[in-house]
């Protein structure tokens, strides 16, 4: 219990913001995943970032597999609000500069005002959806 509970995600933040310092040091770069994501599609440096996000996917099923956690249940979500809400995910990394893992990781690491704003803005959005889906349009929870 203390182990699932406390310890792996402990583990996995400190992992999480050693490889973001690494990827920093080493390349420059901010380990923000939608900029990662969308250089690994338009970039000129292609080959870093199909590496950085092959290694998340099979990161993960590896850590899942190691530790004998089940992988998460598939989304009861209708597929039309699964598609409008990556919609939205995706203009809102545009409108503000970049995502919650640039941001909140990267960016609040570094002191970065602009951060701050997103990861608050971010944060109060997503805790009033929550909200709403639970509780006001009868979400299962």
């Amino acid at each position: 219990m203390v182990l699932t509970t406390y310890l792996l995600p402990l583990i996995g933040g400190i992992l999480l913001g050693l490889s973001a310092i690494w990827l920093l040091l080493t390349l420059g770069r901010v380990a923000g995943i939608s900029g990662i994501a969308w250089g690994s599609l338009a970039g000129p440096d292609r080959g870093w970032r199909w590496l950085f996000l092959v290694g998340l996917l099979l990161g993960g099923l590896l850590t899942h597999t190691v530790i004998g956690q089940p992988l998460p249940d598939e989304s009861i979500a209708p597929t039309w609000l699964i598609a409008i809400s990556g919609l939205l995910v995706g203009i809102g990394t545009r409108m503000g500069g970049g995502c919650t893992s640039g941001h909140g990781v990267c960016g609040l690491g570094r002191r970065s005002p602009r951060s701050v704003t997103a990861t608050l803005t971010f944060m109060t959005l997503g805790i009033i959806t929550v909200f709403i889906m639970q509780n006001l349009m009868g979400g299962r929870g």
